[in-house]
């Protein structure tokens, strides 16, 4: 083949390399950088989708406790009655004023309200017909209902729950409660990327970007914009739909579009509410950005390598020449060499330049990739601050039921019924038993190590622990059988955190059976060793078990076979660390048949065992 034609071919495989190796490395970052972003979100995701739940949900409570309340049944009763209505008023004002919700207030079966705890406030919905809107019209014939919306009076958003107030099993209103969901919104607005959160209709309800909130992500059929019409959810709002655009890119379960001409990487995650989802977008121009710095790089090696190559070649081409002709072409060698000298050199500087910009990159990869690992650490410690605020929310809701059942109390006591006022008495004990049980368990949580290991009465730890899932039990329809030998069998440890980890077991084992009936919980608890000197407490369930997968890293933090904010995959590694504070050990297996069993061994109490055994 002619010289001529041979370059030209050279240099195309040249560039085909050189262009091969940058669409790799692009493609390489890309993908990289995109799977870093959606594990980012995926924390963000589990951390906001429980907080924004556990916001909607702490309040169900609160519009069936006036069902305990004459006064509001005789308003219903007699609704022009000025005095009576002063009195509803006052009271649901100083309710509001212990729960800390935006409102609440109490309709006639027409859907007219009667009284609200923002009465003397402008924009009160009282003497307002709410018949059109859909929680009122879900109260009245299923018992409950659920709405998002801006409110017609208030002109503030807010998410409504009503419940259907009944009286001898007859309807006669319905309460509501409405929940400001902007603290929420503006905590959103602190975190990376944006928060979304869109309704069944596709409407942006929530964000952390206020030129997006109520703007659907496409176009309102005729049907929906007829159905908004006449339940107003939005207001004045216009329902202009954002510039929305999915793309074909794909990570995982996080998907790239365009949104207003920028590109971001959106991961959803849907809400028990029915339709909603929640959507978080990060900008992934930063990830191109590292990407196109990479091809370069890339670009810039491969063309060393082949600028390395093409030398080499060079100087076995010379040495051939010289072994042919030593002396026709000593002058032409000579003249070579210095030639090859001086391209070695400048070679040499440009790989020396192009090391020195590699490691900088790679000292500025190596920040990234901290910094990632810093924000995922971050979100994992949000999940447990959030967790702690739910339990602090927990207290409000007995808090809230002492003032109702309190100023039910007085009112019962002017007219004399003194068997209802000790039926409240009563509950009051309940509710202080009550609250008293979960600081009990909030300072066990928190006792670390180096607790005084005391012998503990088995058959009544599990007995305490029973009482306090009971209920869940009995909403699951679960059957638990217990047994202990033999009786009065005894182990050392501390019972109000051996109590907890029985507890979280039963609780797991409730929450696994949920799909798989016959459901049927087992606790024995018995003596084993050689010696009997050891306490073998065994939790099984019929279940589906527990996936190879996860098996051996069940007790490590956050692992979890719940689904997504379900649980944070913390309970069974602190249940494991209390039972090693006691001097024994918390296994898992699978069972013969199905199901899963837990284990804990536990020193047995020797004074115990001497009066047994004895």
């Amino acid at each position: 083949m002619p010289q001529t034609t041979k370059r030209p071919l050279g240099w195309l495989a040249a560039l085909v390399i050189v262009t091969a190796f940058v669409l790799a490395g692009h493609a390489l970052a890309m993908r990289s950088g995109l799977e870093r972003l959606r594990e980012a979100a995926g924390h963000r995701l589990d951390m906001v989708g429980a907080g924004l739940e556990s916001d909607l949900a702490r309040f169900e409570y609160l519009p069936s406790l006036l069902e305990m309340t004459p006064g509001v049944f005789a308003l219903l009763a007699d609704p022009d009655n000025p005095s009576l209505r002063n009195e509803v008023n006052r009271y649901l004002q100083g309710i509001n004023a212990t729960v800390g919700v935006s409102n609440l207030y109490v309709m006639d079966l027409t859907g007219l309200a009667l009284a609200a705890s923002d009465w003397n406030d402008p924009g009160t919905p009282v003497g307002t017909d709410f018949s059109f809107r859909p929680y009122v019209k879900e109260a009245l014939a299923y018992g409950r209902g659920h709405f998002y919306g801006i409110g017609i009076t208030s002109k503030r958003a807010g998410y409504y729950l009503s419940y259907a107030l009944r009286q001898q099993g007859r309807q006669l209103g319905v309460a509501t409660v409405k929940i400001n969901l902007e603290e929420a919104e503006t905590a959103w607005k602190k975190l990376p990327g944006n928060v979304l959160l869109v309704d069944e209709r596709g409407v942006v309800i929530l964000s952390s970007r206020e030129e997006w909130k109520f703007r659907p992500l496409a176009p309102l059929a005729a049907q929906a914009l007829a159905d908004i019409a006449s339940t107003r959810p939005y207001g004045e709002a216009k329902l202009a739909a954002l510039d929305w655009r999915v793309t074909d890119g794909q990570v995982g379960d996080a998907t790239v579009v365009i949104l207003d001409g920028v590109g971001y990487l959106t991961s959803a995650r849907p809400l028990r509410q029915s339709g909603w989802r929640l959507l978080v977008l990060d900008d992934v121009a930063p990830v191109r950005a590292a990407a196109r710095n990479l091809a370069v790089t890339t670009a810039l090696g491969a063309a060393v390598l082949l600028l390395l190559a093409l030398l080499l070649w060079q100087r076995q081409r010379a040495v051939r020449q010289k072994l042919a002709s030593r002396t026709a072409l000593q002058a032409a060698h000579d003249d070579l060499e210095v030639k090859v000298a001086a391209r070695t050199a400048e070679l040499r500087s440009a790989v020396a330049l192009l090391g020195d910009e590699v490691e900088v990159r790679k000292a500025v990869e190596a920040d990234l990739r901290a910094t990632q690992s810093e924000l995922v650490h971050a979100g994992k410690m949000a999940t447990l601050g959030q967790m702690s605020a739910g339990v602090v929310h927990e207290l409000n809701q007995p808090l809230g039921a002492l003032r109702t059942l309190s100023d039910n109390a007085c009112v019962l006591l002017e007219q004399d019924r003194l068997s209802d006022v000790r039926g409240n008495l009563l509950r009051i004990a309940h509710l202080v038993d009550r609250l008293g049980r979960l600081t009990y368990q909030l300072k066990a949580f928190a006792h670390k190590a180096g607790s005084q290991r005391v012998p503990v009465d088995l058959q009544q730890v599990i007995a305490n622990a029973q009482f306090l899932v009971s209920q869940r039990l009995r909403d699951n329809g679960v059957e638990l059988v217990v047994q202990v030998q033999p009786a009065g069998l005894a182990a050392l440890a501390d019972e109000a955190r051996l109590e907890q980890v029985l507890v979280n077991l039963l609780g797991n084992a409730i929450d696994a059976m949920q799909a798989s009936p016959p459901r049927r919980l087992r606790v024995e608890a018995s003596a084993v060793g050689a010696a009997l000197d050891h306490c073998l407490i065994q939790v099984s369930d019929t279940g589906p078990g527990v996936r190879a997968d996860i098996l051996p890293r069940l007790f490590e933090p956050f692992i979890t076979s719940k689904p997504a904010g379900a649980g944070l995959g913390l309970g069974l590694m602190i249940s494991a660390h209390i039972v090693r504070e006691f001097g024994g050990s918390l296994r898992a297996c699978q069972m013969d048949g199905a199901g899963a069993c837990f284990e804990i061994e536990l020193p047995r109490a020797k004074t115990q065992r001497t009066e047994i055994d004895g």
